[in-house]
């Protein structure tokens, strides 16, 4: 299921007081600016950075909080997830904040959406959006293993994402959400600042995306909110809240943290260049 989490390989690197340093992808790379703690270790609990006008600053390249990998308890190993695993790419409902204690049917889905997931769940190993090599939708690209790139202006925020060269653009210059959007995969997003976070509403998406590698849905009904905020230098989390009447049963929300990567930058990953894995994967949906 992990097969594309191979990349880590080339991006081991160590979390550090919430923040990640990435060696290996950029050689004699130094992150200019980075605040030091009186030991000269990067201070990622340091105030988070502003714009000249006092706007937050959420430029940077985040990576995904991970939790380790359990050698003895998973079924692939962990050879593909030397830093761990990102705790929303398995099952978004892992940090589900207004539903209750954290399980793996917690989100509140409507009867085809549930029947939805488990055959996702028995062909996973062939259906998988990144199995595919397809882009994945604007909530899953926050938990993954690639890490991904904020560039801020005035007028937009976009984010460059590592897997598979996807981009995103969030509007921030007071245009409204498009009437009829041509569905796509990331959806089309228009932010305003609330004080120190950033709220973020999107629609317009491909229907039946998904989630996370447990193959929640996301379909064309969909509208969410982000709430983006910088709690400090080395750390961002991002609050989603999705309203999909069409796949669930009420709204829920999730929040998702990620960590600074330092002293290093994107690498192109194009995952369908020489694709030979589909072919050999196995399991109740192989043809």
């Amino acid at each position: 299921m992990y097969t594309l989490a191979r990349i880590l390989i080339v991006t081991a690197g160590i979390i550090a007081c919430g923040g990640v340093i990435l060696s290996a992808q950029w050689r004699d790379v130094v992150t200019k600016g980075v605040p030091m703690t009186p030991a000269g270790t990067p201070n990622f609990k340091a105030p988070a950075p502003k714009l000249a006008d006092g706007t937050p600053d959420l430029s940077g390249l985040w990576d995904a909080e991970k939790r380790p990998c359990n050698e003895a308890a998973s079924v692939r190993g962990c050879l593909d997830s030397l830093t761990g695993i990102p705790i929303a790419f398995g099952n978004i409902s892992a940090t589900v904040s207004n539903t209750g204690p954290a399980s793996k049917d917690l989100l509140p889905m409507q009867p085809w959406a549930e029947a939805l997931v488990k055959q996702r769940r028995d062909n996973a190993s062939r259906d998988l959006s990144i199995t595919r090599c397809l882009p994945l939708s604007s909530p899953q690209a926050w938990s993954t293993f690639w890490i991904k790139k904020i560039i801020q202006t005035p007028d937009s925020l976009t984010i460059l994402d590592e897997y598979m060269s996807q981009y995103r653009q969030i509007f921030l210059d007071g245009r409204t959400l498009p009437k009829d959007p041509e569905p796509s995969f990331k959806g089309y997003s228009v932010g305003r600042w609330e004080g120190e976070t950033l709220v973020v509403e999107t629609i317009g998406f491909k229907d039946e995306l998904w989630l996370d590698v447990s193959g929640h849905p996301l379909t064309d009904q969909a509208r969410t909110i982000e709430r983006i905020r910088r709690v400090n230098y080395g750390n961002l989390e991002v609050e989603i809240t999705v309203d999909d009447p069409k796949a669930y049963t009420k709204p829920w929300t999730v929040t998702i943290k990620l960590g600074l990567a330092i002293n290093t930058d994107l690498l192109e990953y194009i995952c369908n260049e020489d694709e030979k894995s589909v072919q050999h994967m196995v399991g109740p949906g192989a043809k």
